[in-house]
């Protein structure tokens, strides 16, 4: 017989509960029906933070179709309003009336907003859901500055994200000192100082008296209980959290004394066919706002449905994050009989171990600044010290079979260990999947790797079954030989004929070595399609031209021109995100044609097409801005004619900002510049794509020709050691020592290549030559493009296209052209 479960609430939690529910039930005995407040699917708010500034992120945690209208359903935009616990049936907001054997409350919490005179002010707003992020982020285009109140966990993710939209941003705690929930007064003193080197002006141990508006009703400063008063046209409160209990409350369900559903450690209320879980939840009187709590008690209620017997045992509270590129984590006690305390305060570092009275076993800890031991220290907590505190504090740690080493999903290392040595996982990908360890908050995802090196488990580094070398290696291979072509370096260090892989690979080392024109000689075969092409080709057929306009600078000469291409050749035209003009629809014969256009006119190849340097973004700098404190179109056009054409292991992206308002979101690319009264703060790694990550800051108040010096050696050594396909972003991550070997290598130069890094840039610089014009400069290079070799005069009619918003567009599959334009 089927049974009628009701899930109110479509958080991550409830999500969890309805997911181990479906996994257990083999036999079909529930049919679940979530309720969800939002019109959006669960999704993961441990990183809501991304979605302030790539609204493109992708958090969501339900696959298409998972809710398959049969036994699973969820509807969205229609939350329960009421519950009549006799009948068993729960009302919508949508006037749907569903019956239940079994209700789980999972309604999660709602923002706390302090009682603060002026708070439903406009400009003011919490912090809790994507579309709170979505007025957040539309209000701080125009915004001066901003204030956080609150500064815990989520205050300062959200100082972090109101910083990268370039906001100035104020933090008031009214706690003496930052995060006072997950760590100590040292570890707070040593965050602030790093948040403010950072930017963000910390006020601890004020409170928020008053907020004061405009004629239009919207904020315009915050006065602080210490009589401070800050400029402000934005406020976002993330002073912490509330359950949402309305309803448990309205059916005289009992409630804690600081809110929550009670519910015993088997998460039942005091209605047996009530369950409550997640943030909603006080279990025993105790209301927990971390996932992993709220994970474990979602596999409880699963169990307990299907006849088991769980508990939820005493949680995991442990915490490892980054709060504005500061790596900060607690586990366990943060206070306790006998500290053990390290603390570098010109380097930004706090450690603190905190043990037992008999100094034998550890009870928790506080990193700030430096978290990279918290993996191996967290599953040690109520053990036996296995090591002296300072070999735990700078050393490996010996983690037991049954600690856990993922707190998220209660996941073990012998859990691991078995996923490695008996499923035959061979990677953390693999190890994810057996497991679900690190697909939760991450933090626990050096301890994989360290358990794969432990069970022996090798990864190859291997660019294919060709080569056994990196691409590293290739490099150096090439680099200190006389081999410049792919049979030759086959012939000395592989096997076989080459692949895929391995030939685009090469063929980029050898132009990254100065090889000459890249479709001369047996080049020519190891290029891909874009390459090939020196465009992009598009899903008709056709390829796309994106000449170079260094810094986004353009006379209006020039674009003239680029409009009159795009009205000659019949081509549609868009302005992309990095400051350049894209002209789509050409076929291949019309290339030379062009690009002669364009070359005609100053233009150059762009090299869109190529793993190598794209764009150079910039804003108007001190030129136009009044915020703008540094030339940043001069620089960005100086980088951009200093890297053009420079190949790389994956394509580079690099943008300059005038000032610390970010208008060109330098922090977002593989080189970041931004200007500072004292010269030019430099940025590395970051990306956006599939895995977005923001740059790390590298170098404060450089002078020109120091910043040019450091980036010079930042992408050849980029281009030396990364692996195929591997953007700045996860080479940074992979280099042993990551940022501060990086700096090492660029700033001190440890392994003494500093001046090999110079001439070889400088070699590139002197040697650089427009693929474009040494085409159209070569009838035998002209042949290549040519859509039919056999015929050369005959061009291809087949490419159908339609009109869209008065621009031609490939006719989608299955669509009948509106006109078939002629070619």
């Amino acid at each position: 017989m089927t049974r009628h479960l009701v899930v109110v609430g479509h958080g991550m939690v409830g999500q969890r509960m309805v997911e181990a529910l479906t996994d257990r039930d083999t036999k079909a005995e529930w049919r679940v029906t979530v309720l969800g407040e939002e019109t959006h699917s669960a999704y993961d708010r441990v990183a809501l933070s991304r979605y302030l500034t790539d609204p493109a992120a992708a958090l969501g945690l339900v696959s298409e179709g998972w809710y398959d209208g049969g036994r699973r359903t969820c509807h969205l935009g229609d939350p329960a309003v009421a519950i009549d616990r006799s009948a068993r049936t729960v009302r919508t907001a949508a006037g749907r009336e569903l019956t239940y054997d079994a209700l789980v409350l999972a309604t999660g919490s709602k923002a706390f907003v302090p009682p603060v005179p002026g708070a439903d002010l406009g400009g003011c707003h919490v912090y809790r859901t994507l579309d709170d992020l979505d007025r957040i982020r539309a209000e701080a285009t125009s915004a001066r500055a901003a204030v956080v109140v609150g500064g815990g966990l989520l205050g300062l993710e959200a100082a972090g994200g109101l910083r990268d939209l370039g906001v100035p941003v104020h933090v008031v705690e009214f706690a003496p000192h930052l995060m006072p929930q997950q760590v100590d007064a040292g570890g707070g003193e040593a965050l602030r100082r790093l948040v403010e080197g950072l930017g963000v002006r910390v006020h601890a141990g004020v409170g928020t008296a008053s907020l004061q508006s405009d004629a239009d009703g919207r904020v315009v400063s915050a006065t602080l209980t210490d009589g401070t008063v800050l400029d402000t046209q934005l406020v976002v409160f993330a002073a912490g959290i509330r359950a949402r209990d309305e309803l448990a409350r309205s059916v005289g369900l009992g409630v804690g004394t600081r809110g929550g559903v009670l519910v015993d450690r088997s998460c039942r209320t005091e209605d047996p066919a009530i369950w409550a879980v997640g943030e909603c939840a006080a279990v025993e009187g105790s209301v927990y706002g971390l996932v992993a709590p709220g994970y474990a008690m979602a596999e409880v209620v699963a169990d307990r449905l299907l006849g088991g017997s769980g508990e939820l045992a005493e949680p995991d509270m442990s915490t490892k994050l980054k709060l504005l590129g500061v790596e900060v984590a607690s586990f366990g006690a943060t206070q306790g009989p006998l500290d053990v305390v390290f603390s570098d305060p010109v380097a930004g570092i706090y450690k603190k171990l905190v043990i037992s009275d008999d100094a034998r076993t550890l009870l928790g800890g506080v990193l700030v600044g430096d978290a990279s031991v918290y993996a191996g220290l967290r599953p040690l907590i109520g053990r036996a010290l296995p090591a002296t505190p300072e070999t735990l504090l700078f050393g490996e740690v010996s983690v037991a079979d049954d600690a856990q080493v993922c707190s998220c999903n209660a996941v073990t290392k012998k859990d691991v260990v078995d996923a490695i040595t008996e499923q035959g996982a061979t990677d953390v990908p693999a190890i994810k999947a057996c497991t679900r360890a690190g697909t939760s908050c991450g933090s626990c995802i050096p301890m994989l790797k360290s358990l794969l090196d432990e069970c022996g488990v090798h990864v190859s580094k291997a660019l294919c079954e060709h080569f056994a070398y990196s691409r590293a290696e290739l490099f150096e291979l090439v680099r200190t030989s006389d081999i410049r072509t792919f049979s030759g370096l086959i012939a000395a260090h592989g096997t076989g004929h080459g692949c895929d892989l391995c030939k685009p690979a090469v063929a980029s080392i050898l132009a990254s070595l100065g090889n000459g024109y890249i479709l001369d000689g047996e080049q020519a075969a190891l290029q891909d399609t874009n390459d090939h092409a020196l465009a992009n080709m598009q899903r008709n057929g056709t390829y796309s031209v994106v000449p170079r306009i260094p810094g986004g600078e353009i006379t209006p000469e020039k674009l003239i021109v680029i409009g009159e291409v795009a009205r000659d050749f019949n081509l549609y035209t868009k302005i992309t995100g990095g400051q350049r003009i894209d002209l789509f629809g050409a076929r291949l014969d019309q290339l030379p044609q062009i690009w002669k256009r364009l070359i005609d006119a100053g233009f150059e190849s762009g090299q869109a097409y190529g793993k190598a340097l794209r764009t150079v973004k910039s804003c108007v700098g001190e030129t136009w801005c009044r915020y703008g404190v540094q030339d940043s179109v001069g620089l960005a056009i100086d980088l951009e004619l200093r890297y053009r054409g420079l190949r790389a292991p994956h394509k580079i992206k690099m943008a300059v900002s005038g000032c610390a308002r970010e208008c060109a979101e330098a922090r977002s690319k593989d080189i970041g510049v931004i200007a500072t009264e004292n010269g030019w703060n430099l940025y590395v790694a970051g990306n956006g794509g599939f895995r977005p990550r923001h740059a790390d800051l590298f170098a404060s108040d450089l002078d020109t020709e120091t910043l040019l010096t450091y980036v010079d050696r930042i992408l050849m050594f980029y281009l030396r050691t990364g692996e195929r396909l591997q953007r700045t972003a996860a080479w940074l991550e992979s280099l042993d020592g990551g940022l501060d070997y990086l700096r090492s290598v660029v700033c001190d130069d440890v392994l003494g290549i500093g001046a090999d890094l110079d001439a070889s840039m400088a070699a590139h610089v002197a040697n650089y030559s427009d693929e474009w014009a040494d085409t159209l400069a070569d009838p035998e290079r002209l042949a290549r493009f040519v859509p039919f070799i056999n015929a050369p005069g005959v061009t291809d009619t087949s490419i159908e296209i339609v009109y869209e918003r008065g621009q031609p567009r490939p006719a989608r599959p299955g669509e009948l052209p509106l006109e078939v334009l002629p070619r």
